[in-house]
């Protein structure tokens, strides 16, 4: 006995085709205009400043060779800055849209529940309080950034709105831990503020190598393995119940996806200090440039490098007194925050 399955009208498969090939074209429009841009800003951050090298001599530096003048404030000023912000942009952007897909909410990034205010929290008491170096401090900072994540987690399991309760219990935990941050600046010596300010606002200042390759490791390390459980992260968006269907070992990956999302916001972190919102806004971002139905992986890390070259260049040279990177992206994200909040109360918010 034959069993017959019917078939879809010819109509309907070509509409099908025909919506994957635009929705890839416009993918691959939106990652390589993200990819034009990126790599404009990474040109201006190495040729602008107190002095403007051509490009031959930014070339010349690259390439080993000896320029005078451009060997030091190229070779050793603007190439880690340049490097640093890209690398922390996309460890901020994937960390951001992964916990945002996977709680199926634009409120679930880092920075929002907390998890940055740890590895903050941690980096100044070492700065004003033990008066540890810099390479403890960004330990601590990354140590403490996972912890907060573990013990918000923790809070947060057991019942129905696991996501919901997770971001309210995050905002509650950030507030206790800025408070603590507030305190210790409060009663630092004057001497150590310029420092600990820069675990406060989030900057670039003082980047170097030292600070890039760690953060480069991790991001080697852990970008792969994001974008391998990618599949995984877009089924979960359905629902532990539609991802199981799909063959998704649902706890196996949202492990993986946790770990990987916190360990890089906590790499990032520790290396610049939490950049405001970018974490928070690369996703959404992403998501409006490259439309539905595709992962936000590769763009919303596009995205977030983008951020944060463009707030430092603007907090560089659009005003008269220099800004760290984190205050630009700060007045870029506050408002959209303003609003989701609004939108969230009046919906009735997400679990």
């Amino acid at each position: 006995m034959t069993i017959m399955t019917p078939s879809a009208p010819p109509e309907t498969i070509q509409a099908i085709q025909l919506g994957r090939r635009r929705r890839t074209r416009r993918r691959l429009v939106a990652v390589g205009v993200l990819t034009a841009l990126l790599l404009a800003l990474m040109a201006a951050m190495l040729m602008l400043g107190n002095t403007i090298y051509p490009v031959e001599d930014v070339v010349g530096v690259m390439l080993g060779e000896t320029v005078p003048g451009a060997s030091f404030t190229v070779g050793t000023l603007r190439i880690p800055r340049m490097i640093t912000g890209v690398l922390a942009g996309i460890a901020f952007g994937v960390a951001g849209t992964t916990f945002q897909t996977m709680l199926r909410n634009p409120l679930a990034s880092p920075d929002v529940i907390g998890i940055t205010s740890g590895a903050s929290a941690a980096a100044v008491l070492c700065l004003v309080v033990l008066h540890w170096g810099a390479g403890a401090t960004m330990a601590v900072a990354l140590v403490a950034g996972i912890a907060t994540a573990i013990v918000i987690s923790f809070a947060a399991r057991g019942g129905e709105s696991t996501g919901g309760r997770l971001i309210l219990i995050g905002i509650g935990v950030g507030a206790m831990l800025d408070a603590v941050v507030s305190f210790l600046i409060q009663r630092a010596a004057e001497w150590d503020l310029p420092v600990a300010m820069r675990w406060l606002t989030g900057s670039l200042n003082g980047s170097d190598w030292q600070g890039v390759v760690p953060l480069a490791i991790a991001t080697a390390l852990l970008l792969p393995l994001v974008l391998f459980l990618s599949r995984d992260l877009r089924a979960l968006e359905l629902g532990d119940g539609s991802a199981t269907a799909l063959g998704v070992r649902v706890d196996r990956a949202r492990l993986l996806l946790i770990v990987s999302a916190v360990a890089l916001a906590c790499f990032a972190t520790a290396t610049t200090g939490p950049i405001a919102f970018v974490a928070f806004l690369a996703g959404p971002i992403a998501a409006r440039l490259v439309g539905p139905g595709t992962s936000l992986t590769i763009p919303a890390a596009l995205t977030g490098a983008v951020l944060v070259l463009a707030a430092d260049l603007i907090g560089q040279f659009a005003f008269d007194t220099s800004f760290p990177v984190g205050v630009i992206t700060g007045v870029l994200g506050a408002p959209y925050l303003l609003y989701l909040l609004i939108r969230t109360n009046r919906t009735g918010g997400s679990s």
